[in-house]
């Protein structure tokens, strides 16, 4: 086998699958917008574009708190997902994306809301954890524990 190194990013929210998808799925509506009319491009792509882009925006500035923190900004990407299906709906209701478009738009929007709900689920358990070993710690009483026993 090769001796395979991942190289871990500086800024650590770069390794997360969901920012990538994030920063593609921003990418992704920036290139649909090439072809639209000056008129859908400031009515409904630069709104859809802001939102996705907020997403990513969301993911790293989250990514550098404390996990209540993290899991409140992870809370707001999904928020700016929701907003994103609002908008691609409104697209392709509206003529600017067309079925192919607005089927892409929304599978990558249920993916991401997908990831983002395990990594708070991740979160909010990994803190449950932390919270019930810590308790479990202070409502031990050590003077009646046998094991523990001092002689002086």
């Amino acid at each position: 086998m090769e001796n395979q190194t991942k190289t871990v990013s500086f800024f650590r929210f770069e390794d997360l699958r969901v920012y990538d998808k994030a920063l593609d799925y921003f990418k992704w509506v920036m290139q649909q917008s090439e072809s639209a009319s000056d008129f859908e491009k400031k009515v409904i792509l630069k709104p859809l574009a802001l939102a996705a882009s907020k997403i990513a925006e969301n993911i790293a500035e989250g990514s550098a708190r404390h996990k209540p923190q993290f899991i409140q900004f992870l809370k707001d990407a999904k928020s700016e997902i929701r907003t994103c299906v609002v908008i691609s709906t409104l697209a392709f209701k509206n003529g600017v994306f067309d079925n192919e478009q607005y089927e892409q738009s929304h599978e990558t929007l249920v993916e991401m809301t997908k990831m983002v709900g395990a990594m708070i689920v991740s979160l909010q358990k990994n803190g449950e954890r932390n919270q019930n070993s810590r308790s479990q710690i202070l409502d031990t009483d050590f003077n009646t524990d046998d094991s523990m026993s001092f002689e002086y």
